[in-house]
């Protein structure tokens, strides 16, 4: 939908900042205030699926519904070009999984964070919302050393009952709880082992589970017990290490029953850790009193996002300006004969498949033609015969020379002049063969691919079927999409439709990346 310094509404497009579990996310700018917020699109055509849609209105409700400090917050929304839009809080800085790339957190820095998340958690859980996709990513920092979660793109109210559908998960791989895997009910518990998986990883560095493929990190959610975290990093205080194994606990029962629980626990930790964390205390604060310090790491920006680039559309064609010899008005008739011819023969042409176009342009008249198609004149008055109204044919020829009596001929080749339409230039019919063929090669490339990932996900449904495991919602609704855009591409390729074939390549490609990402192949 949205493209670079594209208006929405009263909202210019700066860039694409990325893509989410429900849509794609642009940084705007308010023609009205000028304020810089964050744009989320539902992905094109999708909106007629009921139950995405479904998700997509129910995330602006509950969003609409949240006010935290530690939530980024929803400012408007609204519908454009049949999509639904959400205008959030851009929240400037870097994400959590982006600064792990660097190494382990501290102790002191990981109790700080965490402790707003769960501040943010024990809101949205009083309110009756679960968030359902809890990990670093979703975690921003900001330079003030705020944490901000983000995404609640699947969350659900604890009141919406049947929205997921039977034997499908909802969440991220490596965080999910064995509930989530095993797409049973899920309540708070569920976002709090999630938590207890996110300290895991930012205290030690590494996956609670280091597993290979997507199936061997769901089956180990539901049957392995994780190694202990003092294990992999010795440093970690012995109280640290007991909390996240309870956080992790399989059965929900064993875990900490709420987000306040779990921080109250955590805030014991830091008073009796060397480095003390002024955010956590053990008497919980309120959240409007609350103060939090500046991260010790040096800000990382954030990678540039990646977008696929769009060929851009053959730029409008202006004929040019016709080239008259000076006095020699034979010269003249023969430049509007071979501009009729042109417009005849060649000016239809660039809309027929691209594997005729060889034919096309060798079948293009050029400056040297001899052979000219009459064209119906005005009769001449009977009182004015003269030899110019039988020379006009032959100033067509290259030996005729022209008569003195020529300029009578004027009037009569200018009384119905044929309107000028000098087709496509050859630069363009080559710029249209050139992107046909990079759509078709992409297309071949894109079918290969979807080969490929639709083997591995037959593959693993299989084996999750046999151990009583249910396909992700998202995956299974990324396989419906990718066949259908596929299929509406080749549509479009055939009939020459360009900008319909660039726009379902696209989709395509995204709904390939999500699915490589799940089953490991990117």
């Amino acid at each position: 939908m949205a493209e670079q310094h594209k208006q929405v509404g009263d909202y210019e497009i700066v860039r694409e900042l990325g893509k989410g579990g429900m849509g794609q996310v642009y940084l705007v700018r308010n023609l009205i205030s000028d304020r810089i917020e964050a744009m989320k699109v539902l992905l094109p055509d999708l909106v007629q699926q009921g139950d995405l849609a479904n998700r997509f209105m129910r995330e602006i409700k509950l969003l609409a519904s949240l006010d935290h400090p530690n939530i980024a917050q929803l400012r408007t929304a609204f519908t454009a070009d049949n999509q639904l839009v959400m205008i959030m809080e851009y929240v400037e800085g870097d994400t959590l999984a982006h600064r792990l790339g660097f190494g382990a957190f501290s102790t002191a820095d990981t109790l700080n964070y965490i402790t707003q998340v769960l501040n943010a958690l024990s809101y949205a859980h009083g309110k009756g919302i679960i968030h359902r996709d809890i990990k670093p990513s979703n975690m921003m920092l900001t330079p003030q050393g705020m944490i901000k979660l983000m995404d609640f793109g699947i969350a659900r109210s604890t009141s919406d009952l049947g929205m997921t559908v039977t034997g499908t998960t909802m969440g991220s791989l490596d965080y999910m709880s064995p509930e989530q895997v095993k797409s049973e009910p899920t309540d708070a518990r569920s976002d709090l082992y999630s938590v207890g998986v996110s300290i895991y990883e930012m205290v030690t560095g590494h996956r609670m589970f280091d597993a290979t493929s997507s199936y061997s990190v769901m089956e180990a959610h539901v049957k392995e017990i994780p190694r202990a975290p003092i294990e992999v990093q010795p440093s970690i205080p012995k109280q640290l290490n007991d909390i996240i194994l309870m956080a992790v606990a399989k059965d929900p029962a064993q875990r900490f029953q709420t987000a306040d629980a779990f921080r109250n626990a955590l805030s014991q930790v830091a008073t009796t850790s060397a480095t003390p964390v002024p955010t956590a205390s053990a008497t919980p604060v309120p959240v409007a009193s609350q103060f939090f310090t500046p991260v010790s790491a040096t800000p990382v920006p954030a990678p540039a996002p990646s977008m696929t680039p769009t060929p851009a559309p053959l730029a409008a064609y202006t004929p040019a300006p016709q080239v008259v010899r000076g006095g020699r008005h034979v010269g003249w008739l023969v430049v509007v004969a071979i501009v009729i011819l042109v417009a005849l023969f060649g000016g239809t042409q660039v809309y027929r498949s691209h594997k005729q176009n060889a034919a096309v342009e060798s079948s293009m008249p050029t400056s040297t033609t001899t052979t000219a198609t009459p064209t119906p004149t005005e009769p001449q008055p009977t009182a004015q015969p003269s030899a110019s109204a039988t020379a006009a044919p032959s100033a067509m020829t290259p030996d005729a020379s022209p008569a003195p009596t020529h300029r009578n001929a004027a009037p009569t080749a200018q009384t119905n002049p044929a309107p000028v339409n000098n087709g496509p230039t050859p630069e363009e019919i080559a710029a249209q063969k050139k992107l046909m063929d990079d759509m078709e090669r992409e297309s071949d490339q894109l079918d290969s691919r979807a080969a490929a990932v639709e083997s591995t996900v037959g593959t693993m449904e299989q084996q999750m079927h046999q151990s009583g495991l249910g396909m992700r919602g998202d995956i299974v609704e990324s396989r419906a999409n990718l066949r259908n855009d596929m299929a509406k591409a080749k549509q479009a390729l055939d009939s020459m439709d360009t900008d319909r074939a660039r726009k379902f390549l696209d989709m395509a490609n995204h709904e390939l990346d999500k699915l490589e990402a799940f089953t490991g192949r990117r």
